[in-house]
């Protein structure tokens, strides 16, 4: 009798709620929940491998085949081989450093354009500017090069 009693005055748990704030997320995942997908997963997992690892031991170009097309190797940590596409990986090497070098020519465009907007807009304002002849020029570029001559500052 007395545990009912005491009882009485506990606090009720209750599972937590999704918070206002998050409501754009989607329902808050429970443990239960996540207990639940995680199982079927793993058991997803476990027949993908089982029903992929006698392929991989017939017929490994077979397996490349597929994969190629996909794009994607699958990873089993348990097989002791690796798949390896050797005509592949280069590719991607030579692809990434292709767009690695378009990228560092657009950035180094840019600046080069950026400097020569720079350029322009400091010709444009006021103040004593001569451009420099060919033999003041320290290093010699195709392009203008112009001095300033200090103002005061007051």
């Amino acid at each position: 009798m007395s545990s009912l009693r005491n009882a009485v005055y506990r606090r009720a748990h209750k599972e937590r709620s999704q918070p206002q704030s998050r409501k754009k997320y989607g329902l808050l995942e429970k443990h239960k929940d996540y207990v639940v997908r995680a199982k079927a997963f793993h058991k997803k997992e476990d027949a993908l491998r089982v029903t992929l690892i006698p392929f991989l031991l017939e017929d490994a170009k077979e397996m490349q085949l597929r994969t190629s097309k996909v794009g994607k190797v699958p990873v089993f940590e348990d097989v002791s081989f690796v798949i390896y596409l050797p005509g592949r990986m280069p590719k991607r090497c030579s692809a990434s450093y292709r767009e690695l070098e378009a990228r560092k020519d657009r950035v180094n465009d840019l600046e080069k354009l950026y400097m020569d907007m720079a350029m322009q807009k400091e010709l444009q304002k006021k103040g004593r500017k001569r451009k420099l002849r060919e033999d003041e020029i320290v290093c010699p570029t195709s392009k203008p090069v112009y001095k300033w001559r200090p103002d005061r500052k007051r």
